[in-house]
């Protein structure tokens, strides 16, 4: 397990995208594939087209479950239960991968006796999935001759988002779908460039490439480079900021390319805590709700007016060529920290170029060490590549984990941190869709893309619709224990009874004022993937 959670750290995929076309059983979770990731789901119809089963396991029936062999829904915040459900079925009938488990793996008896309490009888009584469908999903996985695994946020955004991950990699381990091509554990990252953020060190414990700060070598290798010295310790999530700022002890932010006044939970209390800064610079290519909070803007430039690079969610390094300059005063991201550290009085931001900037990552990077601008004209190059001769990694994990054995970790599952009650009997769970992104700071400029959905809505099933006296697009109110918003209702079979849809993209009626800010204990990841609500007429 350790061995792949150096990858899951970092979220990246163990697999290679066009591998999924060859996969003959691929499990997709918490992941609304062909809306949120379309080329990605494009490649899943080709798998299909070829014949893999589909499988598709999500509280909502999403656009990618029409595209499924099988569907089944869990209750929201269940993953655990179901993932030690099969794991139970996969021992007990002995599909599990004998060889992989003796050869590869260790702890595989304190996983079995963990997972021997997740009967077919317990598992339907936490995560909904009926018993039948649960041992056919277990069959058809387990003995599949490659399995991939796709999972995205709504895995991961839970108080238990880590021993989500953990509970997906014991899974895939269990039934030796790791370092082979077209298996493997598979999170699909939110945001174009998240990894390459991530792989640089966009973290609050590490620098590029996942190297810790806490290691004293690393941190001195870094410091020599840089010519300063480097706290020891980590520093603080977004998620840990926002009450920081709040509380005062932090008392200047610098923002780029992020609106927290839409994506992050409890937005009222995002506004107190930015309000109560000091200072708040934003870098931004539009004014965003973020942005109009700020002292001071600063305009970064879209990227079409900017060179560079881009790690895609499987890993894959690729160059990005500028086709127009930046217009106005914008400059690129670069060019702004720069000047800011010139104003600062360092020394070391004498860059000329990104290729300037890449080259010294590289050198500091071993996943990264056998790359550079000239390679990547004519190949795709996927991290880890060590050296100018290695060709990059299509897979990882393959004949041996980093750490040597892979460790399984058995895990409880846990209840959501807020179920409902008579005062808010409903569960909300939010996501995107497919014609606008995240916080809508791009698309929502967009004509084309703002006209096709232009406000917010709330999917309601016709059943909880009837009992609460609510016609398809009524205008109700939605209300949390941190806020409430009006918003129209959306009649629909894509939820189940007692649970209810919102997208967070639209400031008018925005979901985050209403989702929790309970975080998992590791990741810091919120649990926007569900809370409480009661719905009112307006009278």
């Amino acid at each position: 397990m350790a061995g792949l959670v150096t990858s899951f750290g970092s979220g990246a995929m163990t697999n290679s995208i066009h591998e999924f076309e060859d996969a003959r059983c691929i499990l997709i979770t918490g992941s609304n594939t062909t809306e949120n990731h379309p080329l990605i789901g494009s490649r899943l119809a080709r798998a299909k087209a070829k014949g893999a089963t589909i499988i598709v396991i999500d509280p909502r029936k999403t656009q990618i479950a029409n595209l499924a062999d099988i569907y089944v829904r869990q209750n929201l915040g269940s993953d655990i239960a179901w993932i030690n459900g099969l794991m139970n079925i996969i021992i007990q009938e002995g599909w599990y991968d004998k060889d992989f488990v003796e050869k590869r793996t260790e702890g595989f008896e304190e996983l079995k006796k963990k997972v021997a309490e997740y009967t077919v009888e317990r598992v339907e009584k936490i995560s909904g999935i009926g018993k039948d469908d649960l041992r056919k999903i277990a069959e058809i996985y387990a003995k599949a001759e490659t399995s991939s695994l796709i999972y995205s946020m709504g895995i991961t955004q839970h108080i238990t988002g880590t021993d989500n991950v953990i509970s997906i990699a014991n899974l895939a381990m269990l039934t030796g779908n790791v370092g082979k091509r077209s298996t493997g554990v598979n999170p699909l990252r939110g945001q174009n460039n998240v990894q390459g953020a991530c792989d640089m060190g966009a973290l609050p414990n590490v620098y590029s490439g996942y190297q810790a700060v806490a290691n004293d070598d690393i941190r001195k290798k870094f410091e020599e480079a840089w010519g300063m010295p480097l706290p020891k310790e980590a520093g603080l999530t977004l998620t840990e900021m926002m009450p920081a700022a709040a509380k005062g002890t932090i008392k200047g932010m610098y923002i780029m390319a992020e609106n927290p006044m839409l994506s992050d939970p409890d937005i009222n209390h995002v506004e107190e805590a930015l309000l109560n800064l000091e200072f708040l610079v934003v870098q931004d290519i539009f004014l965003t709700e973020t942005a109009r909070l700020a002292d001071v803007v600063l305009p970064g430039v879209i990227f079409a007016e900017k060179e560079g690079t881009f790690t895609n969610t499987d890993r894959m390094v690729q160059r990005v060529r500028k086709a127009i300059d930046p217009i106005g005063n914008s400059k690129a991201d670069w060019q702004i920290i720069c000047a800011l550290a010139t104003k600062l009085e360092s020394s070391k931001f004498t860059y000329d170029s990104p290729e300037d900037i890449f080259n010294e990552m590289a050198q500091l990077t071993p996943s990264y060490h056998g790359m550079n601008y000239q390679r990547m004209e004519s190949e795709w190059l996927h991290w880890p590549c060590k050296n100018q001769d290695d060709p990059g990694t299509e897979y990882l994990h393959e004949g041996a984990f980093s750490k040597g054995l892979g460790t399984f970790k058995a895990v409880d599952y846990q209840e959501p941190a807020e179920m409902p009650d008579e005062h808010y009997p409903i569960q909300l769970v939010t996501g995107r869709m497919m014609f606008h992104f995240h916080t809508g700071s791009m698309t929502r400029n967009s004509p084309s893309l703002d006209n096709e959905v232009k406000e917010s809505f709330i999917e309601i099933c016709h059943d909880d619709a009837m009992l609460l006296d609510i016609e398809d697009g009524e205008l109700i109110r939605v209300s949390s224990r941190r806020g409430e918003i009006r918003v129209k209702a959306l009649l629909t079979d894509t939820v189940s009874k007692g649970v209810v849809f919102m997208p967070f993209h639209f400031v008018e009626g925005a979901a985050n004022v209403l989702t929790n800010t309970a975080l998992d204990p590791i990741a810091k990841i919120p649990e926007l993937k569900v809370c409480a609500v009661r719905i009112d007429k307006i009278k």
